[in-house]
């Protein structure tokens, strides 16, 4: 993913509303998971935009304070958003680990009802599993076997999808899953970011929009 925050003009900022702080909303770019809230000043803001690194301002600490300037895991910079009221801004980031010092992905917690974001961590694991194989791994062993090999799985999980849609089978879901994940691996496989895919998905709808 290009990141697009170097355009980002915060000259609308209210800062007075805020005694000087924002809220900032800091958003996993890839699966839409909210990370955290964290308030941000100008000096904060100014050291996230030349660092890309996100930075905020420690309302208990009384300092500018850089995400994962102690365990690592640090918020990257993708692209920020002010708001219709201009006094809250929107981070959208790439998290190098866990956001919360509990250990979980969000601030907010990593249980819940599954959403899309699951596509984005099965995206991940994949691409992990790409990069650092384990022998266990059926992943692994996709990437070993090569593309041919995925390219056939995507087949032939395609047409049981099919059966199971036409015969009105229970296992259509579990079907469609799988066929979403050999589908993701084949991306994968052929370094093609499934963000593109999204951004393609979302570009037509717009469009739609417009007619």
């Amino acid at each position: 993913m290009t990141a697009t925050y170097a355009s980002f003009d915060g000259s609308a900022i209210d800062w007075a509303k805020g005694d000087g702080l924002v809220p900032a909303i800091a958003q996993d770019a890839r699966s839409l998971r909210v990370l955290m809230l964290g308030y941000v000043s100008k000096e904060s803001l100014a050291a996230t935009l030349s660092t890309g690194l996100v930075t905020f301002f420690s309302r208990s600490k009384q300092r500018l304070w850089q995400k994962g300037e102690s365990s690592g895991n640090v918020l990257r910079l993708h692209e920020i958003k002010l708001d219709c009221d201009n006094d809250t801004l929107l981070m959208l980031v790439q998290p190098d680990g866990p956001t919360c010092h509990l250990g979980t992905k969000s601030c907010f917690g990593d249980k819940g009802e599954a959403s899309l974001s699951v596509l984005a961590d099965l995206a991940a694991t994949i691409h992990m599993r790409h990069l650092l194989p384990e022998p266990s791994s059926y992943t692994a062993k996709l990437f070993e076997e090569g593309l041919p090999r995925i390219a056939q799985k995507v087949g032939e999980e395609a047409v049981e999808t099919v059966i199971a849609a036409t015969t009105k089978s229970p296992a259509l879901a579990g079907e469609a899953a799988d066929l979403l994940y050999h589908l993701l691996v084949l991306l994968e496989a052929t370094d093609t970011d499934w963000m593109d895919v999204a951004k393609i998905l979302h570009e037509r709808a717009m469009a739609k929009k417009k007619k």
